[in-house]
């Protein structure tokens, strides 16, 4: 039985893969071109994503209390949003961000849609069906994150410390796919799983996702 869940969340990964040539700013910081200016900039938006992030995943944790499957894999990544935003104040302070320029920092509206609309999954997505979505996405972020670490040691010069935060979303989570793949399997067999929104909702989060890499890129 777990097989289907687990076929399910590959394919679905598979079909929602972002093409590799939509995110320009990443290849310029592996490259080292990116100047440490939009690094900041990185870690400013990322202290509202991570923030928004954490309250989204314990709302979806409240919320699939009556699936607890889902539930722990939201608990999960709940715990996850607060262990990264440790580490991001880290790689803050190696960017040159003080918590003075933090407060008075004005996000970008189109690094922002990400975290924005996750929040409305949270209000409005079925809990399983959000399972599917995120995890879809997650693919892709964690193999950005794998090459900025690797960056940011190679031509920036920053420290283990400094990189933990994309370290963290890089490396394999075993548990967090053991638990989404039990909460997917949990909705297949309730019926409570529309493969049909959660593709709506994965292509939406990757379509968000490639929003804020060009936001970033080419900030207004």
């Amino acid at each position: 039985m777990t097989g289907t869940a687990r076929d399910l969340l590959e394919t679905t990964t598979a079909r929602l893969a972002p093409d590799p040539a939509a995110n320009r700013l990443v290849p310029l910081i592996a490259r080292g071109a990116a100047g440490r200016d939009t690094l900041a900039r990185l870690a400013l938006e990322q202290r509202w994503v991570i923030a928004s992030d954490q309250r989204s995943f314990r709302h979806l944790a409240d919320r699939a209390a009556g699936e607890p499957e889902a539930a722990a894999f939201f608990a999960t990544l709940t715990e996850g949003e607060v262990l990264a935003a440790r580490r991001l104040v880290v790689f803050a302070q190696a960017c040159g961000v003080d918590e003075a320029q933090a407060a008075a920092y004005e996000p970008l509206p189109g690094c922002q849609a990400y975290p924005a609309y996750l929040a409305w999954l949270a209000l409005n997505g079925a809990p399983a069906d959000v399972v599917l979505a995120v995890h879809a996405n997650f693919s892709a972020w964690g193999g950005y994150c794998a090459t900025i670490a690797e960056a940011l040691r190679n031509h920036y010069g920053f420290t283990d410390e400094a990189c933990a935060f994309f370290d963290f979303f890089a490396e394999p989570a075993p548990e967090l796919e053991r638990k989404a793949t039990a909460a997917v399997q949990a909705g297949l067999d309730a019926g409570r799983l529309d493969e049909g929104l959660a593709h709506r909702y994965g292509r939406l989060l990757q379509a968000y996702e490639a929003l804020f890499w060009r936001t970033l890129h080419e900030p207004a």
